[in-house]
């Protein structure tokens, strides 16, 4: 089931690009396996070039796997989503699949106008583009202040410079009691 939408999801971006059908289709007959820990999707490259679901008797070719905990950070830097993840198996197939994650792209404002027409799907994309920015300055201004509130009102965070000028003065304070010790020695010897 999952992999069913993977590949019609999937199968909608790759409608629109000829050139990515044509890399696709190279592989024809191959399966990937999506392992994100929490669940696995297996899709097959189809001579057209578009995906199908594979079966669970069809040996994989390639696995990629992601920790769970990284999915965010590939959702959100896709151009660098392979970096986070661990490759096993046809490198030239894994290299394609690679390639189709960064340049394949949902042209919603498209796909809406179909549905609402030019304007609305301008708008409802516009307005959509204002809410992730909304979100993310949010994001951005909370981080900032709860930092602050760490470091300075309520100090459970250190920063670095605190910490690295306290680690010189028990340094120095380390070697004072050496050297006072070392003193002390030398003074009972001659007493």
């Amino acid at each position: 089931m999952i992999s069913s939408l993977f590949s019609s999801t999937i199968n909608h971006l790759l409608a629109r690009e000829p050139w990515a059908r044509e890399k696709l289709a190279a592989h024809a007959g191959k399966v990937a396996c999506l392992d994100a820990g929490i669940v696995a999707v297996c899709v097959k490259a189809a001579p057209d070039g578009m995906l199908e679901p594979a079966s669970a008797e069809e040996a994989i070719n390639v696995t990629i796997r992601a920790k769970p905990a990284d999915l965010p950070l590939i959702a959100q830097h896709r151009d660098r989503a392979f970096s986070y993840v661990r490759v096993e198996g046809d490198a030239d197939f894994a290299n394609t699949i690679s390639q189709l994650s960064q340049s394949l792209k949902w042209e919603a404002e498209e796909d809406l106008s179909r549905l609402f027409g030019d304007i609305a799907a301008a708008r409802i994309v516009s307005g959509a583009r204002a809410t992730v920015d909304a979100a993310k300055s949010t994001q951005q201004k909370l981080a900032e202040n709860l930092a602050e509130y760490f470091l300075e009102e309520n100090p459970m965070l250190v920063r670095p410079h605190a910490v690295n000028e306290f680690a010189g003065e028990v340094a120095r304070l380390r070697d004072d009691v050496e050297r006072l010790g070392k003193r002390i020695e030398k003074l009972e010897g001659r007493g």
